[in-house]
């Protein structure tokens, strides 16, 4: 089995994407002296290289490569060595122009940017092969090399090509996953609108057609596309796994659902040796380190549970929003140590020095271009130090309260078109249903929805549409295990070709919930419902209402008014020996908060109001619970007190814990506790 963490990186990873070539070899002895200073550990290199590495068809230039890696080796700085297939060289689109992307509308992208690539283009094939391989065969045992870092980002900026070339490959995935064009018809129920194929070779992308087409073809593109930019992967994956053994390969994801949208990060986690993540803040007026947390926990999920790493996020604003605030001071160790907090081992950025040239100039940098008198110079020094006597966290894992079912298929299929509201947004229903968790002080896992489960003792299910027989008996089965599950509207309603399950909705989930849906009623444009409890308690909800008819499920919370006055609004199934919960609106944060308070007596998930709000506490726990390191994270602006349930030492500042920590305003304690 191949190596899973950084090779000769004993603490801690820090430091970031490394571009030298950007700068005269001049610089380079100062990065390095400066790199010392900051106790950087780790950085990323030759990860946008292709054109210097490989100037002409298959004519190279090594040594600049060379030079770099062995004066950070000589200086005890461990590497990420790229292989630059995000980005191939203008010769080679010159002499393959059709190995650039094509768009629905069928215009070709063209050379200038980074990404552009056909992943179904042979040319593209072979020759990012040829030079994985050239790099694996020269530097596959040098000294300084830690981890392999293929490609970059994949899915973004663009994932899906529309081209000929991906037409038959398409017709070719097809294939193996159909075996006849009769089952491709009856998938994705082409007797509609008369879309029925008599040969494969009929069947083309998903191009633009007049209005809507038909959504299984939509569906299975985005499988083969993602399945096809996975093969690529693969393909660099194994030429480095046969000529450098014993070194791990990864590819940095974006889980954040804000960030990609067109990966199954469920897929990918099974074919990387190391997950590593690039998490960068959305300012769009939302709680930035709720989002943070969000990314981290998913992340962590994604790895199976098992420690991963933060290879890229900011030292302060990045330059491709509409408006790129910079980070408070402090903010940049407390955002880092929440991702350690939550499983990372280490934090990376993106990037080492600030490029005087480029699209991204104005994008922070471990050395900005003020140099070492900035108080982002300053904070990365600290933050270093900092890394470093948290070392002997290396390798433990953080531990979750309750798990939120995401599945990645589910929201391409969600966001396909013509669904009965614009204004059911699933990533909106994880965002909120994880903030409001997030406030209850709950560390979460995510979980794919046919995993298992039993470990937790409350699921959440905030915007899962499509859902398959498999993961309806999972979670029926987790019920009746005696597990509590919440569940919100419009889940459970088709199956993974898009077809709705034969009968009422909400397919699968009938017998789990204790009830049926007659009809959707979604709501107009800020249109709002209100909802009455039995103990005279009212909440209010938006943009969905269903006519839900109650089996065995009993009536929590009923509608007041609108077309659905009367009818039951959030329901209550006791199923085996566990509960279910339905909610058949978009409650607001007052009242998700009041659905998860009574999901959770169920669950004897116990309060944790002590904890003041936007002051996080996360542990992480050693095999065997062997130790436990508690993170207390401070983004308020005033003092904190969190209770320890042991004594313990403060590892950043070495003072002994008891009673309660003082966490002051802005600032991150981590204790390893007694015993």
């Amino acid at each position: 089995m191949p190596d899973t963490t950084p090779r000769g990186l004993t603490r801690l990873a820090f430091g970031g994407d490394y571009n030298p070539e950007q700068w005269p070899e001049s610089v380079w002895q100062e990065d390095v002296r400066l790199m010392r200073e900051a106790g950087v550990t780790m950085v990323s290199v030759g990860i946008f290289s292709w054109a210097l590495l490989e100037p002409a068809p298959g004519e190279y230039d090594f040594g600049w490569l060379d030079r770099v890696l062995d004066l950070l080796h000589e200086n005890g700085i461990r590497v990420d060595l790229g292989t630059p297939t995000v980005a191939p060289p203008a010769w080679f689109y010159r002499a393959h122009p059709e190995a650039l992307p094509v768009t629905a509308e069928g215009v070709r992208y063209e050379f200038g940017s980074r990404g552009a690539i056909c992943h179904s283009d042979a040319d593209y094939r072979a020759a990012a092969a040829n030079i994985t391989t050239r790099l694996a065969e020269r530097y596959g045992e040098h000294p300084a090399l830690a981890l392999w870092h293929v490609h970059n980002e994949y899915g973004v900026p663009v994932s899906a090509c529309y081209c000929d070339s991906c037409a038959a490959h398409f017709r070719r995935w097809l294939a193996d996953a159909y075996g006849t064009v009769d089952a491709v018809n009856e998938a994705w129920g082409t007797a509609f609108w008369g879309q029925h194929y008599t040969d494969l070779a009929q069947i083309n992308p998903p191009r633009a057609t007049p209005t809507v087409g038909n959504p299984g073809q939509a569906l299975d593109y985005k499988r083969f596309t993602d399945a096809t930019i996975r093969e690529n992967f693969r393909m660099e994956r194994d030429i480095l796994h046969r000529l450098s053994p014993g070194v791990p390969v990864t590819t940095n994801f974006m889980t954040a659902l804000s960030q990609c949208d067109s990966m199954d990060y469920w897929a990918w986690g099974r074919e990387v040796d190391l997950v590593t993540n690039d998490h960068y803040l959305i300012t769009d007026g939302r709680r930035t380190h709720v989002n943070l947390a969000m990314a981290a926990d998913l992340t962590r999920s994604v790895a199976a549970g098992a420690p991963w790493l933060l290879l890229e996020h900011s030292t302060s604003g990045v330059n491709w929003q509409p408006r790129n605030p910079a980070k408070a001071p402090g903010q940049m160790a407390r955002n880092s140590l929440a991702h350690v907090a939550r499983g990372s081992d280490g934090a990376l950025f993106f990037q080492w020095r600030q490029s005087r040239r480029g699209a991204e100039k104005f994008h922070s940098a471990m050395l900005p271009h003020g140099g070492t008198g900035t108080r982002v110079w300053r904070e990365v020094v600290e933050l270093g130090a900092s890394l470093d006597s948290l070392s002997q966290i290396k390798g433990t894992r953080t531990r979750a309260d309750v798990a939120v079912l995401w599945d990645w298929q589910s929201w391409w299929a969600q966001n396909l078109q013509w669904r009965p509201s614009e204004d059911h947004d699933p990533r909106e229903r994880a965002d909120a249903f994880y903030e409001a968790l997030y406030d209850r002080h709950l560390t979460v896992d995510f979980a794919h929805p046919e995993s298992d489960l039993s470990a937790y003792p409350l699921v959440v299910v905030p915007a899962l549409y499509l859902m398959t027989e498999a993961a309806g008996n999972n979670l029926r089965e987790y019920v009746e295990n005696g597990g509590t599950l919440v569940v919100s509207y419009f889940s459970g309603i088709v199956d993974e070709h898009d077809a709705v399950h034969e009968g009422a909705y909400p397919g699968t989930l009938r017998e789990t919930l204790g009830l049926t849906v007659e009809e959707f009623s979604p709501l107009l444009k800020d249109q709002r419902v209100r909802l009455t409890g039995p103990d005279g308690s009212e909440l209010t909800g938006d943009v969905w209402t269903e006519f839900v008819v109650p089996g065995a499920a009993e009536t929590v919370w009923s509608y007041a008014d609108g077309l659905t006055a009367g009818r039951p609004a959030v329901t209550r199934h006791q199923l085996g020996e566990g509960t279910a919960w339905y909610v058949s609106t978009r409650l607001d944060a007052h009242g998700l908060d009041a659905l998860l308070g009574w999901a959770a007596e169920d669950a004897r998930i116990a309060p944790r109001a002590e904890l003041p709000r936007d002051v996080e506490v996360v542990r992480r726990t050693g095999e065997s619970g062997t130790c436990t390191f508690l993170f207390a994270i401070n983004h308020t602006a005033t003092d904190a007190k969190v209770p320890l349930e042991a004594h313990g030492t403060e590892l950043l500042t070495g003072e002994r814990a008891a009673g309660r920590l003082a966490v002051p305003a802005g600032t991150v304690r981590v204790v390893r506790l007694d015993g």
